[in-house]
């Protein structure tokens, strides 16, 4: 079920109403949301669910050994790899597979073979519960966070589902501290939370939607249009892609405020940006952070000699631009 679908127009409000209105003690109030967040990942199709409970049980469970086996470091390492491994291993097969596979299939063919391929269709969400999991385990390994004992807020914070298919890729002491405590209706919060989704909405169908109707019709045929508009076209899908992006971050916000959570902000005027470093520190900013805390920093950061630092940003970089995307054009 997308943001942008009619489908949604008529899930929200009714998740609304029953949400305050009907199940309003907080224990009902958090399963009610489990059995809509599933119902909303699952519309699409059922079977996806099953991949989703399974990354949950799994960083659920690593979690919970990971405490247990406080003091017997070597243990805990095997446990946090063998679910990094895990859940690394379900991404790869689903979202990049084939990208791998004809890669591989270029160097085979100079020897006769065939390039691996699998009839599979990556899950809308897949990267980032994938991410927001990872890094849950791994916060527990480094003694950064304590393990969650209580299943129903733990499938929470992996299933919300304003975040899952769009982010922002949320840190367990901030979202699943707010599934403790009791929510009371607040109707300026309510109202802000709207105005937020359908400023959303603005954003991403009616600025972003029509400027995609001019980008595409001079990205199909370049040869047929002149300088200016190759300019402008080039200059307009950058606005396109933050427009839409941002908005559709707009609208899962403002849905996780209607029923009375906080989600991270995930942009932050990126255009006023007066560098490029600037200018990814407020872009997509809970994916760059993701990247920062979990792959940047354990490889030295920028505390190490030049060669090393070059080859720690290159790993951010291409891990990024794959992360967006299994084709050569986000990789390089």
């Amino acid at each position: 079920m997308l943001f942008n679908s009619f489908e949604f127009l008529i899930f929200l409000p009714i998740v609304f109403l029953l949400y305050w209105f009907v199940f309003k003690p907080l224990r009902w109030q958090n399963l009610f949301i489990v059995a809509v967040s599933y119902i909303f990942y699952g519309w699409w199709d059922w079977r996806f669910l099953i991949l989703i409970a399974f990354t949950t049980l799994c960083s659920f469970a690593s979690g919970i050994v990971l405490e247990r086996l406080e003091g017997q470091r070597t243990k805990q390492k095997w446990v946090s790899a063998a679910n990094i491994t895990l859940n690394l291993l379900i991404l790869c097969i689903f979202k990049y597979f084939n990208f791998f596979g004809e890669l591989l299939g270029g160097i085979m063919g100079l020897f006769g073979g065939k390039a691996p391929h699998l009839d599979l269709i990556a899950p809308l969400g897949l990267s980032y519960f994938t991410f927001q999991s990872l890094g849950y385990v791994i916060d527990v390994y480094l003694h950064q966070t304590k393990a969650e004992r209580n299943p129903l807020k733990y499938a929470l914070f992996v299933s919300f589902f304003p975040c899952i298919f769009t982010g922002p890729i949320e840190r367990k002491d901030h979202l699943m501290a707010q599934f403790e405590h009791p929510r009371r209706f607040d109707y300026d919060r309510i109202a802000g939370g709207l105005f937020r989704g359908l400023w959303g909405y603005v954003k991403k169908m009616v600025i972003a939607d029509n400027i995609g109707v001019f980008v595409r019709a001079v990205y199909s045929a370049p040869d047929q249009h002149t300088g200016p508009y190759l300019l402008a076209a080039s200059l307009l899908f950058s606005y396109q892609i933050y427009m839409d992006f941002s908005g559709c971050c707009d609208i899962a916000i403002g849905a996780a405020r209607m029923l009375g959570f906080d989600l991270l902000e995930n942009f932050n005027r990126p255009f006023a940006a007066k560098t490029y470093t600037e200018l990814w520190n407020r872009w997509h900013m809970s994916l760059t952070n993701w990247f920062r805390e979990y792959v940047y920093f354990p490889l030295g950061g920028n505390r190490v000699s030049k060669p090393r630092l070059f080859f720690n940003l290159l790993v951010v970089w291409a891990a990024t631009g794959i992360w967006h995307g299994a084709s050569w054009n986000f990789l390089i």
